[in-house]
């Protein structure tokens, strides 16, 4: 691209950011929360933009200054400090116009979201149990490492250790838009555990990302949700056997592409305090019906992507875990590395990194920038 075409793309960016930041503080704005969510996140998308388009035009400025004092200057020193001005900011240029371009391109509206994560056991009986608690473990020490809060809400057990099935919340900052790309099926080859003569299978688990859903994305009528309530189990003392903190809650929901109607269950038994756990049930019901709601948007923008880093294919095998050979592949970007250990010891930003790098090149590509 070149730098008219460049700087013409970024005509009306900055106006449109003085513009919105004079909104996001006007009180009539500020009461309509839908409007000011919106306009808040398309604020932040612009700063980053607008700081990038004002750097690039700097950089131009100097440019040209450089270039006007060498044809004009007959001051040696002076023309030694213009050339190397020059030289600068023409290094500078390329990498600046990348950033830019790739900022250009309208960012997915959820990446900024939590993110609701299910880890389920697939092919491999109780080996694919204890290989998604492996799952578990990676996710759970790389969320700590970012910083991120999570947050388990429902689990089920394997019966020789694992989980058939863990669902957990992500709380933090563009959680969604990292953790997606974890959306698939994962292989693992190893000797399980409970393999006598030394044998090496091959097991699966499958990894769900989800946006979470905020308490604006969905419509629900609390007063037509039914709430059941009752004594959780496991450990935890004799509290556990006398106070009713586990919730159920049972809701008629209507799918708006169907029609038809159909009744949601959910529970919760995470915490011994029944109002969180009322919460967080309410919070898994507004995330449920907002998946199935925006399906239709998903599959739309899963057709028109171009690679299948992005698709988010729940049946899609990405990733292979071989440990006899301390090997991590992912198979999307044909990336391979040996370092199994640190890995499953949440050390995953690296390929995070590598598959948003190819995603950016697509992006790129089909909009011809």
């Amino acid at each position: 691209m070149s730098e008219n075409s460049l700087l013409s793309r970024l005509d009306g960016i900055e106006a449109r950011f003085d513009e919105v930041s004079t909104l996001i503080t006007d009180p009539d704005v500020i009461a309509d929360m839908k409007r000011y969510v919106r306009l808040t996140k398309e604020y932040k998308e612009l700063e980053r933009l607008t700081s990038a388009t004002r750097r690039y035009r700097t950089l131009l400025a100097n440019i040209e200054e450089a270039r006007s004092i060498l044809s004009s200057e007959t001051d040696e020193e002076m023309c030694t400090i213009a050339k190397e001005e020059l030289e600068e900011a023409q290094r500078n240029i390329p990498r600046l116009e990348e950033e830019i371009k790739l900022l250009l391109i309208p960012a997915d509206p959820e990446d900024a979201k939590n993110a609701i994560v299910e880890i389920r056991g697939g092919t491999g009986g109780d080996e694919a149990a204890i290989f998604a608690g492996d799952l578990f473990k990676m996710y759970a020490k790389y969320c700590e490492s970012r910083g991120w809060t999570v947050s388990v809400t429902s689990y089920s057990e394997g019966p020789a250790g694992g989980f058939k099935e863990i669902i957990f919340a992500v709380s933090g900052e563009q959680v969604y838009g990292t953790l997606k790309y974890e959306s698939g099926v994962h292989r693992v080859q190893r000797v399980p555990a409970t393999e006598t003569q030394g044998r090496v299978h091959t097991s699966a688990a499958t990894v769900a990302v989800l946006p979470e859903a905020e308490e604006f994305d969905v419509e629900i009528n609390e007063g037509e949700i039914k709430w059941d309530t009752f004594r959780s189990g496991g450990a935890g003392g004799q509290n556990v056997n006398k106070v009713e903190s586990g919730v159920r809650l049972r809701y008629m929901w209507r799918n708006p592409v169907t029609g038809e109607s159909e009744e949601i269950l959910i529970e919760c038994t995470e915490t011994r305090d029944q109002p969180k756990n009322k919460e967080r049930a309410l919070s898994r019901l507004r995330t449920f019906i907002y998946d199935r709601e925006h399906q239709k948007y998903v599959d739309d923008i899963a057709s028109r992507r171009r690679t299948l880093v992005s698709t988010g294919d729940r049946s899609a095998k990405i990733r292979t875990y071989n440990y006899p050979q301390g090997r991590i592949t992912d198979h999307r970007i044909n990336y391979t590395v040996y370092n199994l250990q640190a890995f499953v010891d949440g050390d995953i930003q690296d390929v995070i990194d590598h598959i948003i790098v190819a995603e950016n090149a697509e992006k790129l590509k089909a909009a011809e920038l």
